[in-house]
C-alpha cells in the first residue's frame, strides 16, 4: 500500500518572496522524493501566488515544478490539484499538459476506507466582507474573461503585484497565528459542517498557513427533533502549514495520518 501525501501554499512566483528560487527547488526535490512511495499527491491550493491562463499562453517560470508533478502524472501516481484563492485561473493547461485532476469546490471522498473532505479553505466560514466580496468577484466568469482580454504582460504584473500588496499588509509577510478553537473560522466551519457529516474522518485544508492538528468530537442527532444526544467517535482536523517558511506536508499509510517537515535527507514518510 503505497502513501496518500498533501500539501498547500507554496505561493510559487511570489513578488513577497526572496528566496524563491531555492523554495521551488524544495518543493521539487521533496516531490522527487516521494514519487515512488505515493499512490496520490493532494495539492490543496495556492500552489502559485497567481496563476492565470490565456488561450496560447501561461505563466513564465514554476518550469521545474510543472515538470515535476508531469513526471508524477506520467509514472501513474495521481496528482489532484485544488484552486486557491491565488490560482483560479486555470482553464485546461494543467490537466491537459501535466496530467492533473483539478478541483475547483471542496470534495469528499474515500481513501484506503477512510472519509476525507478537502479543501482549500478559503471562503468555509471567513466572517471578511471585503474578502468575500474579493472571492466572488475572482470566480465570476464575466470578471474572468474580461482578466483575459488584458494583455499578459500586463495581466501577470497586476495578478503579482496584488498578491504581493496583499501578502505584505500582514506583519512580516506572514499569516495571523493560530487563534484559537473558539476563533478560528475554519475550526468553527468544522465543528458545524460535521454535525450533519458525522461519517467524515478526515478534514484537511491550508491556506491558512498555519500547522494544527486537532480532534474533534463527531455528534450523532438521533432523535425525532435533532437533539444532539450522544457522541460516536473523532474527526481529526489538519491545517498543512506551507511550502514558504515552514514545509510541512501530512501523509497517510492506510492506517495513520502524520503531519511532517520536509528537512532534506532526513524525512523518511
Amino acid at each position: 500500500m503505497k502513501n496518500i501525501y498533501f500539501l498547500s501554499d507554496a505561493h510559487l512566483g511570489s513578488l513577497a518572496i526572496p528566496h524563491a528560487r531555492m523554495q521551488e527547488r524544495r518543493l521539487v526535490r521533496f516531490l522527487d522524493s516521494i514519487k515512488h512511495k505515493a499512490s496520490a499527491v493532494y495539492l490543496l491550493g495556492d500552489m502559485f501566488d497567481f496563476w492565470n491562463e490565456y488561450k496560447y499562453v501561461v505563466p513564465k517560470g514554476y518550469t521545474r515544478f510543472l515538470g515535476k508533478i508531469s513526471e508524477l502524472t506520467d509514472m501513474g501516481v495521481d496528482v489532484h490539484f485544488f484552486t486557491g484563492n491565488h490560482d483560479i485561473w486555470t482553464y485546461g493547461y494543467l490537466e491537459e499538459e501535466c496530467g492533473v485532476l483539478l478541483h475547483r469546490q471542496p470534495t469528499t471522498l474515500e481513501i484506503y476506507g477512510k472519509v476525507f473532505y478537502l479543501a482549500h479553505g478559503d471562503g468555509l466560514g471567513d466572517p471578511d466582507s471585503q474578502f468575500k466580496f474579493l472571492r466572488k468577484m475572482f470566480h465570476n466568469p464575466f470578471c474572468q474573461k474580461l482578466l483575459n482580454f488584458v494583455h499578459p504582460r500586463w495581466g501577470m504584473q497586476l495578478g503579482l503585484s496584488w498578491a504581493r500588496h496583499s501578502r505584505m499588509k500582514r506583519a512580516d509577510g506572514k499569516e495571523e497565528p493560530y487563534m484559537g478553537e473558539d476563533k478560528e473560522y475554519l475550526v468553527l466551519y468544522t465543528k458545524e459542517y460535521i454535525k450533519s457529516h458525522p461519517n467524515i474522518d478526515y478534514f484537511i485544508y491550508g491556506h491558512r498557513h498555519i500547522e494544527l492538528d486537532l480532534m474533534l468530537n463527531k455528534p450523532i442527532k438521533d432523535d425525532k427533533n435533532g437533539n444532539e444526544l450522544h457522541e460516536k467517535g473523532r474527526a481529526r482536523m489538519l491545517i498543512l502549514g506551507d511550502w514558504i517558511w515552514q514545509f510541512t506536508y501530512a501523509v497517510f499509510d492506510g492506517e495513520h495520518m502524520f503531519l511532517e517537515t520536509y528537512v532534506e535527507g532526513e524525512s523518511q514518510l
